[in-house]
């Protein structure tokens, strides 16, 4: 039977990027918003954005991936059954 192992394909050095990245345009974002010339209204909206915009990408990046990983264990198990099945009348 086949085996199909899952992992994470991703260096340390990528994933370190990855969250240097995301905090360095978080900061950016907060201090652009501090120095600009606008009032706090407009510096609340555009900061609420910012924030939603953010928690947004998280959420779809869950989705994706979790959609991905049910799809595989989906095709995993219709491979073992092909198998079996291919196994039995080979029998």
């Amino acid at each position: 039977m086949s085996s199909y192992i899952f992992e994470n394909r991703n260096t340390k050095s990528f994933y370190n990027m990855a969250w240097i990245a995301f905090g360095l345009s978080f900061i950016g974002m907060l201090v652009g918003v501090l120095y600009m010339d606008a009032s706090i209204e407009l510096k609340g909206f555009l900061t609420m954005s910012y924030l939603f915009s953010v928690t947004s990408c998280f959420t779809l990046a869950k989705v994706v991936r979790d959609k991905d990983e049910s799809e595989k264990f989906i095709n995993k198990v219709e491979t073992a059954r092909t198998e079996r099945l291919l196994n039995e009348s080979g029998h």
